[in-house]
């Protein structure tokens, strides 16, 4: 029996308004019915104007070449009410697409617009509610939803039209891991349920690329790689071996593969290549490090050593009183007098010249801290002290809040203005390379993707030169080496004595760099350690490497850390 393709885009391409520029440029791929496909690549490589190429309704204007078909007819030529029901699409920031202010409102919503009969629209909603669990918050008004709970809540909007065909774009980057991972079960569930097609951006990558049937990652808007997750894995693989890439280099695409199928291919020999079977998860992960020969010299040496010293220098930076250059003590906060409390006697001190990842779910209080301790807020009771002479720059989450100008330049320029900068010009064309912005400076900051409008608001708060700087989700829109430039950035800060306070529910970020984590839970700081220490005894809060090697190699986070001690010499 043949496949069904339900998409075909054939040769695909697509520029902007008065843009030279093509953002896609003659792509071509096919998804059949029921496939559940990963969209990956940089920040602006064109992943979300290709996810709005195949919703009529958002399609951008512009000048378009190639075509495009669903179910075997042009898209273009889809009537417009088959196009909403069939045709479904999730967003980013799920404030953006909610328009009611009560839960069963919402959901209504978009049924009562196409015109569906009330006991059609009864039997689907309490079907839908059960299915996701909603009827608990069915009257609930929607500003008391976390952030998972809204974006479940788009999703179930969405999925009562019955669509075949679901784009999601990057729909859990503003979610805590325990809600990613359930959002993304339930989506694969409804694909392998329901045989909904499915098509996610996405750069959680550790979580989707092991469901996909299909992989396609674009680069500067033209189609790179496509295939099954070990097809991509092994294209990848041959393209850095053609290079001649030493084993030890996991740049470029190399960073795109989950840190298991990373580990693999570095720790493999070349000839063997071809007929291993390629590990995507942390089941696989395991079955392989199993087969591995434990007494050989290298590996012994491996699960005979600790974090190599300069390591845990790094992660380790002094802490005495004298140090303290933010502390909070017994801090409560409430945003009414008759609210719930969102923190509670909290303590932290922060440190000169540390790195601190502050984890915790949605709606634990995080980006309030950092705002208490930004002075933007103030505490009911309780006291947060601040070092002398120290000066605070807040990145907040919404990246929007910080521009004001028609064009990249202008807001960097006024911000280096604004700060006194010697010799802006300089200043501002450093920050530009180091956080890869070139080739943006022209455009609107509204223009660009939400990853680039990251990076520019964080260049905003960097000319500002502060002593402490407050990041409220600094990786949320980037991709795998957008965060690697990004690193580089902060431990450069760090090396010339900058304190840096990060609210994050990207693990694997945390644990690759930060010197101290501290964990946010029912108003307040129930841990703090070092990142080896801090994520070794977690489940959901760790890394996929750690639960891979745990039982070898507890401790060890990240696949940088084993390929080290890899190399380490065997003793004796």
């Amino acid at each position: 029996m043949a496949i069904m393709e339900i998409l075909q885009v054939k040769q695909l391409s697509f520029a902007y308004p008065d843009e030279q520029h093509q953002v896609l440029r003659d792509i071509t791929f096919t998804v059949n019915e029921g496939d559940f496909v990963v969209l990956c690549g940089a920040s602006g490589c064109g992943k979300t104007t290709l996810l709005r190429q195949l919703k009529p309704e958002l399609t951008p204007v512009g000048q378009n070449h190639g075509t495009i078909y669903y179910n075997g007819n042009l898209l273009n030529e889809l009537p417009a009410q088959q196009s909403a029901q069939e045709i479904g699409m999730v967003f980013q920031n799920p404030d953006n697409s909610i328009v009611m202010d009560v839960v069963w409102h919402e959901l209504s919503f978009g049924m009562e617009n196409l015109g569906y009969s009330l006991p059609v629209m009864r039997s689907r909603l309490a079907e839908i509610a059960q299915f996701f669990g909603l009827e608990p918050l069915l009257y609930k008004p929607i500003h008391e939803l976390s952030g998972g709970q809204k974006q479940l809540l788009n999703l179930a909007s969405v999925l009562l039209l019955q669509p075949k065909l679901l784009l999601l774009d990057e729909p859990t980057s503003q979610l805590d891991p325990v809600a990613a991972r359930e959002f993304i079960s339930m989506v694969y569930r409804l694909n392998r349920e329901f045989s909904t097609t499915v098509i996610i951006s996405e750069h959680r990558l550790e979580e989707v690329i092991p469901l996909a049937d299909q992989m396609i990652m674009l680069e500067k808007g033209k189609l790179k790689y496509s295939g099954s997750p070990r097809e991509v894995s092994q294209q990848i693989q041959t393209h850095r071996i053609h290079d001649l890439k030493s084993h030890d280099d996991l740049s470029d695409d190399f960073k795109y593969l989950p840190s298991v199928t990373q580990l693999f291919w570095t720790m493999q020999t070349e000839e063997a290549y071809s007929d291993l079977h390629i590990p995507l998860t942390v089941r696989e992960g395991k079955q392989w490090l199993q087969t591995l020969d434990w007494n050989d010299g290298a590996v012994h040496a491996i699960a005979n050593q600790s974090i190599p010293l300069s390591m845990q220098k790094m992660q380790s930076p002094e802490r005495s009183k004298e140090s303290i250059l933010l502390e909070c003590r017994e801090v409560t906060f409430q945003y009414e007098k008759k609210s719930a409390e969102v923190l509670k006697k909290l303590d932290l001190q922060i440190y000169k010249g540390e790195m601190l990842a502050i984890l915790g779910g949605n709606g634990a209080g995080k980006s309030t801290l950092l705002q208490l301790l930004a002075g933007l807020l103030k505490p009911r009771r309780g006291t947060v002290k601040q070092a002398d002479h120290v000066k605070i720059g807040y990145l907040a989450q919404n990246p929007l809040l910080y521009f004001s100008h028609d064009t990249v330049a202008e807001e960097l320029s006024t911000a280096a203005h604004y700060a006194g900068v010697a010799e802006p010009e300089v200043v501002i064309a450093k920050l530009i390379k180091q956080l890869q912005l070139e080739g943006l400076e022209q455009k609107h900051p509204h223009d660009i993707s939400g990853g680039q409008q990251q990076k520019t608001a964080l260049a905003i708060v960097l000319l500002l030169n502060p002593d402490i700087l407050l990041l409220d989700e600094p990786t949320k829109g980037l991709d795998p080496l957008a965060k690697i430039a990004l690193a580089r950035q902060l431990l450069e800060l760090r090396q010339a004595g900058h304190t840096i306070v990060i609210v994050t529910h990207d693990v694997e970020f945390a644990a690759s760099y930060s010197s101290r984590c501290a964990m946010l839970f029912d108003g307040m700081i129930t841990a703090t350690d070092v990142p080896s220490t801090f994520f070794s005894e977690n489940v959901f809060y760790t890394t996929a490497v750690n639960r891979v090697v745990r039982d070898w190699l507890p401790g060890i986070l990240t696949a940088e850390e084993v390929l080290k001690l890899w190399h380490v010499p065997a003793s004796g």
